[in-house]
């Protein structure tokens, strides 16, 4: 399988999800959503209680991006940012079904979250700090390094950024990739043309149909969206990284408690992994000697108590949901149709990226 490298590693995505269940989409279907959560934010409760009160998770998501987050005819969602959200539900429920997806375009996201239609977002979202600070949102440790690129037809004769003086670009308006063009594009001195879109759908329907000569998002995306277009083979990704693009889940600020639950779920991703715990052998951990095991299966200590969730609720999640690697194997790496390297989404102890803080 042909491998492709950016950032200085390869990553790509592939169009399944070993770890991916049937959900209900209630943004088709008008569902109640997450009111509950804002109702009990307002009155000065967390939107842990109001989660847990409801007994399900609204979760944020594109659903359009295979391998992050895409739901296929009938009605499955699958992906890494899909995997995420299973994996705070079994936290909480020990069910990664108990999951409402919504489908958000990048306009909508932050204000669905702020005005309490979703718990959480899901959504291939880059931290930024002016969404950090003057958005209002608070996000959880990155799972997926990316950088922005260029997609163009390979027989364009494009090689470069320089050679998009007077051409197209299509681009998804509200989001950091359209900033990040127009910044590379002025400081090249590159006369260009943007064409913006609200969704993603319709930007790269336009660039399928030749509204413009290049396609710009983070490489991820555009090696996923490639796939899906009528002739893969004939669109290439230029040797270009634009930015840096850290992509991870995010909460609404002010609300630590839940926060918390989302953060530390993350980060226990990435520790089962260290440990070696995945959802095939977790068994043999019972009872371990390791103190470090012990806590973090909730085994000893309180750690899932101190949170107001089980004391066990690492332990749900590898069992339900597997851990780090796995989830990143199946979507992205060698258990999918493409099988491309970690890179930097490696464990540190690997050379890459992916680092818990102890959990004690």
């Amino acid at each position: 399988m042909k491998k492709w490298g950016f950032l200085g590693l390869a990553l790509a995505l592939t169009l399944t999800a070993a770890c991916g269940g049937a959900t209900t989409d209630t943004a088709a279907e008008g569902g109640d959503g997450a009111d509950g959560a804002e109702t009990t934010a307002a009155d000065g409760g967390s939107r842990l209680d109001a989660v847990i009160a409801r007994g399900q998770l609204v979760c944020g998501v594109d659903g359009g991006i295979p391998g992050f987050s895409f739901v296929d005819e009938g009605g499955t969602y699958s992906g890494l940012d899909v995997d995420v959200c299973r994996a705070v539900a079994a936290a909480l429920f020990d069910d990664p079904d108990a999951v409402e997806y919504r489908r958000l375009d990048s306009t909508e996201r932050f204000t669905a979250l702020s005005g309490g239609e979703v718990d959480m977002l899901s959504r291939n979202t880059t931290w930024t700090v002016s969404r950090d600070t003057q958005v209002g949102m608070e996000f959880a440790p990155t799972t997926f390094y990316d950088g922005q690129g260029m997609m163009v037809r390979t027989d364009a004769g494009i090689a470069t950024l320089e050679d998009f003086g007077g051409k197209a670009v299509c681009v998804e308006t509200g989001t950091t990739t359209e900033l990040n063009l127009t910044d590379q594009m002025r400081k090249l001195g590159v006369e260009f043309e943007p064409v913006v879109f609200q969704d993603a759908d319709a930007a790269y329907a336009a660039y399928d149909e030749g509204r413009c000569e290049g396609m710009t998002s983070d490489k991820s995306q555009l090696i996923a969206r490639r796939s899906t277009l009528p002739s893969p083979d004939d669109h290439t990704l230029l040797e270009v990284t634009m930015s840096k693009e850290p992509l991870g889940p995010l909460t609404v600020n002010n609300d630590s408690a839940w926060f918390d639950v989302v953060k530390w779920v993350t980060y226990g991703l990435f520790q089962a992994e260290e440990f070696g715990i995945t959802s095939a052998n977790i068994g043999d951990f019972a009872g371990s000697d390791d103190p470090n095991i012990a806590r973090f299966l909730g085994e000893e200590g309180t750690l899932g108590d101190d949170m107001g969730i089980s004391n066990d609720f690492m332990a749900r999640v590898v069992t339900h949901v597997g851990n780090y690697g796995e989830i990143y194997e199946s979507n992205l790496g060698q258990d999918s149709q493409f099988g491309l390297e970690r890179g930097q989404n490696a464990l540190w102890t690997e050379g890459g990226l992916m680092y818990s803080p102890p959990f004690r």
